[in-house]
This record gives C-alpha cells, structure tokens and sequence, in this order.
C-alpha cells in the first residue's frame, strides 16, 4: 500500500505544482470567472495559512508541514487498506506540495508563499493542494468514524521501543 501512497501524493504534488505554474503564467493580470462570482480563478500569494492567519510566521508553517510530511510517512509506511492509502497519500501531497511553496517560492527559503488562484465566492482562496487535503482530511475521518484502522496494532510500535 505504501507505493499507493507515494504515488498518490507524487499526483498531488504534480497536478498542484502544475496549475499553480499555469495560474502564474495566465491569471498575473486577469481573473478567470467559471461560475459567475462563485468560483473566480484569480492570483494570490498566501504567506500564512488559511485565510491568511499569521502572515508573519510563514517560517512555522514550513516546519509544521515538514513535521506533518514525516508523520503521514510512518503512517503510511503501515497502512493496509485502499481506503487509508487513498487519504494518506492526499494528504502526504497536500503537505509536501505545500513545504515545496514554503521551501522554493519567494521571497525565500523557510519565508516563500503559496500560490493560491481558485477563488470561493470571495470567501477563500485556495489550491490543489488544499482540495487533497480537504478531500484526505474528510476520508480519514470517515474511516475512523467506520472503525477503520490505518495499520493492525501490532504492526506498529509507536513509540518506538528503544
């Protein structure tokens, strides 16, 4: 399931990395409308998280998703189940495309922005990255709610015994 997972996310981190290079290159000075003002396709950069919390530590949000990158991995690393390889390797790409914005994008490394250009009604601006998350977070949680395990327990010595 582990390969699943991997490529699973390396599709995230593609197709996201690949619409954001597009949003750039045709939505600099112009929107897009695809429903009225319900769903605008406009250019943003976000340096803080949703909404724009906590533009000032855009460094903190780059450790948090490297931590979230390696915890997703040991997840993964034991998932058995479609349904949990699925959600985890959303939400591994999610994380990972977004560490690269935070790593590679101006105005700096641990500092750079995450391009963002789906616009929902003005309420927030988003990605396609946040749409696997979203869609990874919510299966995850559906799984759990269904008694779904990510690994047999006794797969898994978490904390590790040393």
């Amino acid at each position: 399931m582990f390969r699943w997972v991997l490529a699973i996310a390396a599709a995230v981190v593609g197709v996201d990395q690949a619409t954001k290079w597009w949003a750039e290159s045709v939505l600099a000075d112009e929107s897009i409308p695809v429903l009225g003002d319900l769903l605008v396709l406009r250019l943003t950069y976000n340096p803080g998280a949703a909404f724009s919390i906590g533009a000032r530590y855009t460094w903190l949000f780059a450790i948090f998703a490297a931590v979230a990158v390696g915890v997703v991995v040991r997840l993964a690393r034991n998932a058995r189940t479609r349904g949990w390889a699925v959600a985890l390797g959303l939400i591994l790409g999610g994380a990972a495309t977004h560490l690269i914005d935070r790593l590679a994008r101006e105005p700096g490394f641990m500092l750079g922005h995450v391009v963002d250009f789906i616009d929902y009604g003005g309420l927030f601006v988003g990605n396609v990255a946040d749409i696997a998350l979203f869609v990874g977070v919510t299966l995850a949680v559906l799984l759990n709610l269904r008694g779904s395990q990510i690994t047999r327990r006794d797969t898994v010595d978490f904390p590790p015994n040393t």
